[in-house]
């Protein structure tokens, strides 16, 4: 009987080729466009588009961006923006989350379809209201508004996440919280948070991806290179005036480079914290 089970559970030879090829070419298609543009950035500007290897290898594209253009600044300008985002995000999605998981008041319902609704708009319709909220409350060209943009984005769809992760931890442990004599708040921030680390580290990974990589916000609320943010500092490169690819592979390899650290960084503590949570009483 064992046997007869693993023969039916074995894939054919020929499925199983089929398989492994169907997985090497999507491997493929996924892994060339971030390669190319690697590959790209070394390339010097006039073999841009050349469909060849590296020939003539350069670091001069590099040290273009970091050396004659506004790139710093940009990056400084990023990582304001995006660390206050993420901060800011975080917090608010997962006390909110809590609350919505734990306490029942009114308007709860409505204010949950509220969070769902505000993310079936796309970027195209908002920007313009968007836009003449920050002119009047003078927040055009500020850091800060664009940090309040971002978390009208990030804060809706996290704050959801975060509910189903507090959902699945048990109510026994705020009973415990409140019977030490802890208030809500702290029964919240020392008991069940901790317990929650795999959601606050999707949570983090999709809010600093949302800032990090958002485009046209940037582009429309923020003027002025001293302003701009890494997203809109990559139009710089090659627009309707200029057209200096490789400068802007080179930029986009940099500016990758820390979006994989933090997607690593949230991997690492997604796995730690699920296996604690399976091992611990």
């Amino acid at each position: 009987m064992v046997t007869m089970t693993r023969k039916r559970n074995q894939r054919s030879r020929p499925a199983s080729v089929a398989l492994h090829t169907a997985l090497l070419v999507a491997a493929a298609v996924a892994v060339f466009p971030p390669l190319w543009l690697l590959v790209t950035s070394f390339k010097p500007k006039n073999d841009a588009f050349t469909t060849g290897l590296v020939t003539d290898f350069t670091f001069a594209n590099y040290t273009h961006v970091l050396a004659d253009t506004e790139f710093l600044t940009w990056f400084q300008n990023s990582v304001i923006i995006v660390g206050l985002t993420t901060v800011l995000g975080v917090f608010i999605a997962a006390t909110t989350g809590y609350a919505v998981s734990r306490f029942r008041f009114p308007g709860m319902r409505p204010l949950m379809w509220l969070l769902l609704i505000t993310q079936m708009f796309p970027v195209a319709v908002l920007i313009v209201p968007l836009y003449n909220l920050l002119a009047s409350l003078g927040l055009l060209n500020q850091p800060a508004g664009l940090v309040i943009t971002y978390l009208t984005i990030a804060v809706p769809f996290c704050a959801w996440m975060m509910k189903g992760f507090f959902d699945t931890i048990p109510v026994e442990i705020d009973e415990a919280g409140r019977v030490d004599g802890l208030n809500p708040f702290g029964t919240f921030w020392r008991l069940v948070l901790p317990l929650a680390r795999p959601g606050l580290a999707v949570t983090g990974f999709y809010t600093f991806v949302t800032a990090w990589a958002e485009v046209a916000y940037a582009s429309a609320f923020m003027t002025g290179e001293e302003n701009l943010t890494l997203a809109g500092g990559l139009q710089t490169f090659v627009n309707q005036y200029t057209n200096d690819w490789g400068s802007m592979t080179a930029a986009a390899v940099i500016i990758a480079v820390p979006a994989a650290l933090v997607f690593a960084f949230a991997q690492r503590h997604l796995v730690a914290g699920l296996t604690a949570g399976t091992t611990k009483g």
